[in-house]
């Protein structure tokens, strides 16, 4: 088939002409014969079998019945009145409802007729019932040429208002196929259909849009979430190829005097398996001659912090300079003072950079820094601006990647003829089903186990009615000298309603402990007046901090062991558990209490029971993803990365890994994709550089 035609204006298709075809380019992003073909159906009605009236089921699924109306009814109700017919096959009865249309459907309904009736099920006094039920004459029904599986295609308001219904977009696509008379190229090598059985790309895209049998709709949907994929993946390991043979790195061969002395005399403490493996790894990286582009997993406390130096001191003992960025300037004052401390008996300069340094500090600084006296600069998007010029970058570390966008990560480049290498930190376990899709083209190191001594936080849930239970706990460990969080919900939408909440809570809590000092901080505050409060806590000098999530990232008080959070089903699970992880960060036994109303939505038990059975994050990252999508936990800057059109990565994650699979398995064998048996991988993955979607030429 010739494949200009899918180019085809969407104007040109029969059926469609200049008013329709502006609706489906501004409702469904629909320009071309192309995207109609990849405009997939989101469910399916499967018409395969009709069931007798005994066999109904209390369980609202959609059903085709055959069988007559006896009789016909108009009941009052308070609102209105609904016509009822009374139903029936050789197995029993059942009843019909409508609330609207009833004079037309009145005359135009036949008695004692066969009907095929398709519709939801509900279950009511006894006897199931259909509003609304779709209908046609049986022997109408037979006449028509159909597929048992119905296609239902994404709709909008707007779509149905114009009368572009799901029948017109079927037909559209009816047309669309005898125009190009259902031939299309396949885009897989013979090698990888015949060894994972898949069938022909022309049936498949076929069966997706007229299934002919539940069999055949499985095998084309797996075939083309398995294509899709799998050229994402390809494109991601390329990239990753690319940028390792062509963005050459600083060689860092040297493990000199600030690692080891360091590493043999000021460790606080012994490093775990995890961060022996990573900072292997990373080593690893830095002394390739390749730009290392690296994402460091770790859940909050398991010690990223030290391997973020320790890959710093490598640079040092290079004869290079290293920075870290940090998205808030709390988090950046937080790790320049860790920093700061663990350094306190090493030679080594180490300088903090942020939006409120004031200019004298500032002109030192970047001073300071192009003779190259400093070592190691710590600070927030500050770090970007033009002003701040490096004597000889050699490694930036980023932390909390996704608050950041890949243009800002580009512009750290650019503070060196050679780009520095990067290694970018998380705190937010990202699932891997995610990082394979989002950060395919950075290898990822996972810190998968915690300092020793630390022992898991104990997570409960308690209802306002508790209140008084959980205020009696709170004081128990007071008394043993321990400090508390009391953190509030913030909903942008409603400052007011925010500060009302968190200014009862702290009433009440005022009220409730008399004898103690209480730290507030929220949004509204200036942010000199925050840091007071917060070092007031932070010095021991209050035992309870009442807060909005403005801690969620920042504080870090080993002598905290008690998070109290209100409202605990308005938050999500990520943000939970990132709040949790401020405490349990000293040797005590620490707790976290979610305080919730008794009117709980599901997804609400299930984040709470999420977060009540386990303290890892990787684990919640799975449930978060599940409950969420990806498009949500990865926020705007990152989710159009995953505009798939057929493939979930929650849903498909193991024919993500199967497309993974192959395309490293190929790749190895065939780095350039030059043999012959590859030739349609290559020009497909041609066709996919010049078309940023990835759809626009895999038909």
């Amino acid at each position: 088939m010739n494949a200009n035609i899918l180019q085809t204006p969407i104007d040109y298709l029969k059926g469609v002409g200049p008013n329709r075809a502006d609706l489906l380019r501004k409702e469904l992003g629909i320009h071309t014969y192309q995207d109609l073909i990849n405009f997939f159906p989101n469910r399916y009605l499967d018409k395969t079998r009709f069931y007798k009236i005994n066999e109904l089921q209390r369980n609202s699924a959609e059903v085709q019945v055959v069988g007559k109306i006896t009789k016909l009814r108009t009941v009052e109700q308070k609102r209105g009145k609904r016509l009822v017919a009374d139903f029936i096959d050789d197995t029993g009865k059942m009843e019909l409802v409508w609330f609207r249309g009833q004079k037309w459907i009145r005359e135009n309904l036949k008695i004692n007729t066969p009907y095929v009736i398709f519709g939801k099920t509900n279950w009511f006094n006894g006897l199931f019932s259909m509003p609304h039920p779709e209908m046609e004459l049986v022997e109408e029904y037979k006449k028509q040429l159909r597929t048992a599986m119905q296609p239902i295609y994404p709709s909008t308001e707007k779509l149905a208002k114009s009368g572009i219904t799901n029948r017109v977009i079927n037909k559209l696509m009816q047309q669309l196929f005898i125009e190009t008379k259902g031939k299309f190229y396949d885009t897989l090598s013979e090698e990888i259909t015949t060894e994972l059985k898949l069938i022909p790309k022309a049936e498949a895209v076929f069966n997706i849009h007229f299934p002919q049998s539940q069999e055949l709709l499985a095998k084309a949907q797996f075939r083309l979430k398995f294509e899709e994929l799998f050229y994402i993946q390809l494109q991601l390991l390329i990239k990753n190829m690319l940028q390792k043979q062509k963005i050459k790195g600083f060689v860092f061969e040297e493990i000199g005097q600030n690692f080891s002395e360091f590493y043999s005399n000021h460790l606080p403490f012994e490093l775990t398996g995890a961060q022996k493996r990573v900072i292997k790894e990373i080593r690893a990286d830095l002394g390739s001659g390749a730009q290392m582009n690296r994402l460091l997993q770790g859940d909050v406390g398991s010690g990223k912090t030290i391997v973020a130096l320790m890959s710093m001191f490598i640079a040092l003992d290079n004869g290079f300079q290293a920075c870290l960025m940090a998205p808030t300037e709390i988090l950046a004052i937080q790790h320049y003072n860790g920093l700061v401390e663990l350094c306190k008996d090493l030679d080594t300069s180490i300088y903090l950079l942020t939006g409120s340094s004031k200019t004298k500090a500032r002109r030192e600084i970047h001073e300071k820094l192009e003779n190259g006296e400093i070592d190691i600069l710590i600070g927030t998007h500050a770090l970007l601006e033009d002003k701040v010029k490096f004597k000889n970058l050699g490694l930036a570390v980023i932390d909390e990647q996704h608050r950041f966008g890949v243009a800002q990560r580009a512009r750290l480049w650019r503070k060196n003829q050679m780009p520095p290498h990067i290694l970018v930190m998380t705190a937010t376990p990202i699932p891997r089903t995610l990082a394979m899709s989002l950060y395919g083209d950075l290898d990822i190191s996972v810190i998968d186990e915690l300092p020793p001594g630390r022992k898991p936080i104990k997570t409960v849930h308690r209802y306002d009615s508790n209140r008084l239970k959980v205020f009696a706990f709170i004081k128990d460990e007071i008394k043993k000298g321990r400090q508390v969080y009391v953190v509030y919900p913030l909903i942008q939408e409603s400052e007011k309603m925010d500060y009302k909440d968190l200014m009862d809570g702290y009433e009440s809590i005022a009220r409730e402990f008399p004898n103690e000092q209480i730290s507030i901080v929220h949004g509204q505050m200036k942010s000199d007046a925050k840091d007071y409060e917060m070092d007031r806590f932070v010095r021991g000098e209050t035992q309870i901090m009442v807060a909005t999530t403005v801690i969620e990232v920042g504080v870090n008080v080993p002598n905290a062991s008690v998070m109290i959070i209100e409202s605990a089903e308005r938050f999500g699970l990520s943000q939970l558990h990132q709040l949790r992880g401020r405490v349990g960060r000293g040797a005590e036994q620490s707790f976290c209490i979610l305080m919730t109303g008794h009117k709980l939505s599901n997804d609400s038990k299930t984040r709470l029971e999420t977060m009540t059975a386990t303290n890892d994050g990787f684990e919640i990252a799975e449930v978060d993803l599940k409950l969420r999508g990806p498009g949500d936990i990865m926020g705007t800057q990152q989710s159009g990365v995953l505009n798939l059109k057929i493939a979930d990565i929650v849903k498909d994650n193991e024919i993500l890994k199967l497309a993974r699979h192959h395309a490293m398995r190929i790749l190895k064998e065939d780095p350039s994709l030059s043999l012959e048996k590859n030739k349609v991988l290559r020009f497909t993955y041609a066709q996919l550089a010049k078309h940023k979607n990835i759809w626009n030429y895999i038909s």
